[in-house]
């Protein structure tokens, strides 16, 4: 595989033409369900199946329709922070923020997509082991991405996987358990105290999948195992970044606390509206920085050269070449985003005129580019620009000790130990004062 590091590349190799396509990297991450694979929008090589999944559903993610599910993402914070007051701000215990973050980015993405939590927040704990399976999946299949002919002689070998006991993978199994809920249900279409929201993700994909019989009855739990696993992890990562960013470095705490005084005070006890976080520079700049600094994809988004061949970096490179860009790599290019591009810098993101400005978003691989980007980009932007500065409003946070001793650095990348332990204090006095 051929690592391409160069911002200026993005448009070649990820065009929305899609003439270099998924290489057998994306064949390793392929899901199981009753032993058959799960064929998802990000997974899948086949560009024809790629447009199948897509093409009924893509719809639902633009974020002018997300905004109508801004009330559930309210909802869920809501209860994110009575859970965080109960346990660790009235107790002064310590809180392993980085955990509760997944918790709540799985909560959100149940109550978009099935119109209910999941569970991780009330009962403190990680739901099934979907977490721990999520991490242990990755952990297990990141080194077979690399040789992927292991993978297809070992894992995904038909014969092996006849004689193998069937085995479901949790996070495909936590998925056919929800739909298999909803079908079970009895009809509450006219009742409207029913909790279900008639236009959450499943509904939708229910009725997509109704007005267009050629869709395949797995496509179902293609497009809810995306929503759980990546929608999920992805958000968490981000999230965590941020506020790992933010108190590591007070003076841009600092900053950013300011911009958010700007506030109606009225919206000190309710979320953030996703508008108002919108409208704020800074916080704009921090999110960016902390995508910039640590993409939630670390991985090399591999593409196979087309049979015609192509020019990479002035390079020629012959048809069935895997070449591929690295977030990590791309996005600190010093050409493109400075020479401090290994620090974290928020305000690069300000202190830089309109053009500089247009060519570091076009150098940002956080959620992938072209017509294979992250199809639910726009739900964790919603639940971090709604999610960073109500947390930040409502709570006073700081690391349990000093330095944050879960965290190392590796080479200068960050390396999670216990976790991101940290202390929580309200910041009004219980009746939305500020104290």
């Amino acid at each position: 595989m051929v690592s391409v590091g160069d911002p200026a590349e993005i448009p070649n190799l990820y065009s929305f033409t899609g003439k270099f396509t998924k290489s057998d990297f994306y064949h390793v991450i392929v899901f199981y369900a009753k032993g058959k694979p799960v064929q998802t929008i990000f997974t899948t090589q086949d560009e024809n199946l790629h447009r199948m999944l897509k093409r009924p559903i893509a719809g639902i993610y633009t974020m002018s329709n997300l905004m109508s599910f801004e009330p559930y993402v309210d909802t869920t914070i809501s209860f994110f922070f009575a859970q965080l007051d109960k346990r660790f701000a009235q107790t002064g215990d310590i809180c392993n923020l980085g955990t509760w973050l997944q918790m709540f980015a799985f909560d959100v993405m149940g109550e978009l997509t099935f119109s209910k939590r999941l569970g991780f927040l009330e009962r403190a704990e990680d739901v099934d082991g979907i977490m721990e399976s999520i991490w242990h999946y990755f952990q297990k299949t990141t080194p077979v991405t690399q040789i992927p002919w292991v993978d297809r002689l070992w894992a995904k070998n038909p014969i092996f996987q006849r004689l193998k006991a069937v085995r479901m993978n949790p996070i495909a199994g936590f998925g056919l358990a929800r739909i298999a809920e909803r079908k079970s249900a009895p009809d509450t279409s006219d009742n409207k105290e029913s909790s279900t929201n008639s236009r959450d993700f499943l509904s939708r994909f229910l009725e997509a999948q109704a007005k267009d019989k050629t869709i395949p009855p797995w496509a179902l739990t293609a497009w809810t195992t995306s929503n759980i696993a990546a929608g999920s992890d992805t958000t968490a990562i981000l999230l965590r970044t941020t506020i790992y960013s933010l108190l590591s470095h007070p003076a841009t705490l600092s900053r950013l606390l300011s911009e958010l005084d700007s506030l109606p005070p009225s919206s000190v006890r309710t979320s953030t509206t996703f508008k108002q976080a919108r409208s704020l520079p800074y916080l704009d700049a921090c999110i960016k920085e902390a995508g910039r600094l640590h993409p939630p994809f670390g991985l090399p988004l591999e593409r196979v050269v087309p049979p015609e061949g192509a020019t990479v970096c002035r390079q020629r490179f012959t048809g069935g070449t895997v070449v591929g860009m690295s977030p990590w790599v791309v996005h600190r290019d010093q050409d493109v985003f400075g020479e401090d591009a290994g620090v974290w810098r928020p305000e690069r993101w300000l202190d830089c005129d309109n053009e500089q400005r247009r060519r570091m978003e076009a150098g940002l691989l956080t959620f992938g580019a072209g017509h294979r980007a992250c199809i639910g980009k726009n739900i964790s932007y919603l639940e971090v620009y709604k999610l960073i500065p109500s947390l930040l409003r409502t709570y006073e946070i700081a690391f349990a000790e000093p330095g944050c001793p879960g965290w190392r650095v590796e080479n200068r990348w960050f390396v999670n130990q216990t976790g991101l332990n940290v202390r929580l204090k309200r910041r009004d006095d219980g009746e939305g004062k500020k104290a």
